[in-house]
């Protein structure tokens, strides 16, 4: 699977294309599914490793070889639950595997030179990042038991906590740091402390490497909160209601294929971030109303839209993929909104020559765009070295012309909210600041961004806009 993503593949598609005919029991399925995510996730802190660890860098070293590294490196920094002494040895026999028989000494002399660093730092009191960043708040990451040099990580009360960057020299460049220190692209981490203070950018970076949690939302329509908390309960499924949204609730663990819980076949939730689930409720679709989804695959805000119609008017669910909305319309049979929810496949830059009928006719239009999905770094595990300035500027434009494309359609007193998963500015203030600018008589009245952080969920962006219900005006 990383050999595949160091050809250009996605990561959930090639780690699925392996493990679908793999034959591996669920834990096994679940640690390969960790060890490739999060190889792909910390590219740049594990060749900062390797930098420092070989004769030769790590775009110098023979891709298989350098895979095998980042493996051995992954679960001496992040695998608690694996021995050391496990990791590096399962990691010398791959090489072997592999026919790298003759890199098998190298790959286990800078496993063994890793962990005597750190144990280095440790000895000399590096708990957390102290010899290497005194600054940076300390986190995750963790050692497994081990012989000889491992033994140095461990206390009495088990495996100690140290950075997974202890032990490396760190840049002195506040920017080259943040993203050395949380494997982000240097563009980001240049542009993160200019949106946000030293500490937020912090935060931003462990966010991004953090296990995102598993939200749901209840289907109004078919059950609510209350009852599949119990129905989860008696799986024994632990899960707690969020309690700034009406349907909203989080599961504790991870409990494998959601399929199997209770409700999923009887169409009593869907898994929504919270964050992804505030965003309806700003839209404040009424029963009886006619509502525009122009970006609405999967169709996770296009069903929370029809739920709150009650059975009573219309959402219409366009995307341009035949594919993605087909997906939509899976979705909206089991959750038991077939009925109102009507997708349409098509591009929404061209809604109003498609649908000159329509113009003018919708009460709530969601404008969900496509966008860099910088809030979503945790659940997208190469997400972030897809993205670069030159394609957030290709998609800023994609933006507008959405944006442009769907304000004819909005009723007179209507009520538009544009939306994104991401923290970019271009893509979110600056993007709406330039659209009203042109309609000095719509009005903005709420703006808000949610960043990927302590509370939880994913990073977004959401601005309610009003039309004036004085007719035609401001350039619509």
């Amino acid at each position: 699977m990383l050999q595949a993503v160091q050809g250009g593949a996605y990561a959930d598609i090639a780690l699925e294309r392996f493990l679908g005919p793999s034959g591996l029991a669920a834990a096994d399925r679940g640690l390969a599914t960790e060890l490739a995510y999060g190889c792909v996730r910390q590219r740049r802190l594990l060749e900062a490793w390797i930098d420092a660890l070989g004769r030769r860098p790590a775009a110098a070293q023979p891709p298989k070889l350098r895979s095998v590294l980042e493996l051995g490196i992954y679960q001496l920094l992040f695998c608690q639950r694996v021995p050391a002494a496990a990791a590096v040895h399962t990691s010398v026999t791959l090489a072997q595997q592999l026919g790298l028989g003759r890199l098998a000494p190298v790959v286990n002399g800078m496993l063994r030179e890793l962990l005597r660093r750190r144990a280095a730092a440790m000895a000399h009191g590096a708990g957390g990042d102290a010899a290497t960043d005194p600054g940076a708040v300390p986190g995750p990451g963790g050692v497994g038991a081990g012989t000889g040099a491992e033994r140095g990580l461990q206390t009495s009360a088990g495996p100690t906590t140290l950075e997974p960057w202890t032990g490396l020299q760190l840049p002195a460049d506040p920017a080259a740091s943040l993203g050395l220190r949380h494997s982000l692209p240097a563009w980001l981490a240049e542009e993160l402390l200019r949106w946000r203070t030293a500490e937020q950018a912090e935060a931003f970076g462990r966010a991004a490497n953090t296990a995102a949690p598993i939200d749901l939302r209840v289907n109004s329509l078919r059950a609510s909160r209350e009852q599949l908390l119990a129905e989860l309960a008696a799986a024994g499924v632990r899960a707690e209601p969020l309690p700034e949204l009406a349907d909203g609730l989080s599961l504790a663990d991870a409990p494998g294929d959601l399929r199997q819980l209770p409700g999923y076949a009887e169409g009593r939730w869907c898994v929504q971030d919270r964050h992804a689930q505030a965003i309806v409720p700003l839209l404040d679709p009424r029963p009886g109303q006619r509502v525009l989804d122009a970006c609405a695959a999967p169709g996770g805000k296009a069903t929370q839209i029809a739920a709150l119609l009650q059975g009573s008017g219309e959402v219409w669910a366009v995307d341009r993929s035949a594919a993605r909305l087909r997906r939509v319309a899976a979705n909206a049979e089991r959750l038991g909104m077939g009925q109102i929810l009507r997708p349409l496949e098509a591009d929404a830059t061209a809604l109003t020559s498609l649908r000159p009928d329509w113009l003018g006719q919708f009460d709530r239009i969601l404008l969900d765009v496509p966008c860099s999905g910088l809030g979503t770094l945790a659940r997208h595990a190469d997400a972030r070295w897809r993205i670069d300035p030159d394609r957030i500027a290709e998609l800023v434009l994609l933006q507008s012309q959405l944006l442009e494309g769907v304000a004819p359609l909005l009723a007179p007193g209507g009520c538009l909210v544009y939306a994104t998963c991401t923290v970019e500015p271009r893509e979110n203030g600056q993007r709406i600041a330039a659209f009203l600018a042109d309609r000095p008589d719509w009005r903005l009245r709420l703006e808000q961004q949610w960043w990927p952080g302590g509370e939880g969920g994913d990073g977004f962006y959401a601005a309610v806009i009003d039309r004036p219900a004085s007719g035609e005006r401001g350039g619509s």
